[in-house]
């Protein structure tokens, strides 16, 4: 009888051996997944870090670890060399890392259009004075060339006529993020440089000399700067119209609030896009096979294409956005788009700017 009992015991020891051997080679377990190491922007950590994408990657036997850095970082002064991938928030940091690193193939899976939060008092008054208007479908834009006047003449809120919403004594300013830091300033530059070169892409030095003066001032002006677009955002959705009237974001992250759901944009909370405006273009360069293979999956895998919607990104499938970022009634298409200046360009431009502080 104990004989037949201790084979029994075995018999059931080698089959729980036997299921965990098998269990272990399935796909996307642990003892299949590859780990995978990247730098991105700041902007894409909530979402690689989210568990619905970590158990994306994990099924196709990934698993995706990030650090972070600027995008400026990540192009110049990052050591490539222990990651798979290098995301950036920027087309061109991505392109002077694909001319470094000899890459031949990169991925864009998703982009945002820069935009302007702000409240709909500000957003009356800024339209009654010509600042506001309809864009080319059913939304309000910031003419830039008509807020580059306000700017150089240095007209403070409470100057504006018929202002009885937002008397302000302090100067009609977007609030950005630091031009030495982010990102964001960086195609906020991209933006006004544009426009004060006579609406064309800054690509000489002699025009570079003719827009600094202008765009320098809209950065200085504003005295103290944070690093980072969720900074002056979390400003925006938490001390409101008083400390923040204007805030340069990018459109994903007011969508991501929106598709939330959580209240953090209430009623009176306004999106603006900036008239012209620039896609924040979220490229992967692929260093290694791997990182190839998480490129490739953030362009084609539905599954991750709905995820990363789901944060405010504008993926490769514009349906798929449509259809998950249809509460924030955003355009499908933003027609009055422009490209940012070459790497080069943009980085001397932020460098002189950047030695007047």
């Amino acid at each position: 009888m104990k004989r037949r009992v201790s084979i029994g015991l075995a018999v059931v020891l080698v089959l729980a051996v036997v299921g965990v051997i098998i269990w272990g080679r399935g796909d996307g377990t642990a003892s299949d997944v590859a780990t995978v190491r990247g730098v991105i922007g700041s902007e894409k950590q909530a979402f690689f870090t989210d568990q619905r994408v970590v158990d994306a990657f994990a099924r196709h036997g990934l698993k995706v670890e990030v650090d972070t850095a600027g995008s400026r970082q990540i192009a110049t002064t990052v050591d490539l060399g222990k990651y798979a991938f290098a995301f950036p928030s920027s087309s061109p940091a991505a392109q002077k890392i694909q001319r470094d690193r000899k890459v031949t193939t990169v991925y864009t899976p998703f982009q945002s259009p820069m935009a302007v939060a702000s409240f709909e008092p500000v957003v009356a008054l800024l339209r009654a004075n010509g600042v506001v208007h309809k864009g080319a479908g059913d939304y309000d834009v910031l003419d830039i060339a008509k807020y580059l006047d306000l700017a150089k003449a240095g007209t403070r809120w409470d100057q504006l006529p018929g202002n009885t919403a937002y008397p302000a004594r302090k100067n009609v300013l977007v609030t950005t993020t630091d031009p030495r830091e982010s990102n964001s300033a960086a195609m906020y530059l991209s933006i006004v440089s544009f426009v004060a070169n006579g609406n064309a892409v800054v690509s000489a030095p002699d025009q570079e000399a003719k827009v600094l003066p202008s765009v320098a001032k809209l950065f200085l002006d504003q005295g103290y700067t944070q690093n980072s677009t969720e900074g002056p955002f979390e400003d925006y959705l938490s001390a409101g119209m008083g400390k923040t009237p204007l805030a340069l974001i990018y459109e994903s992250q007011f969508v991501d609030r929106v598709v939330r759901g959580d209240g953090s944009i209430r009623p009176d909370m306004r999106m603006l896009y900036t008239a012209p405006t620039v896609y924040s273009k979220h490229t992967l360069v692929p260093l290694t096979g791997d990182g190839d293979k998480v490129g490739q999956l953030l362009t084609t895998d539905p599954e991750l294409g709905r995820l990363a919607a789901t944060f405010g990104f504008r993926t490769t499938d514009p349906k798929l956005f449509a259809e998950v970022a249809a509460p924030a009634h955003v355009p499908a298409d933003l027609v009055d788009a422009v490209e940012p200046p070459s790497f080069e360009t943009l980085e001397r431009l932020l460098d002189a700017v950047g030695k007047q502080y």
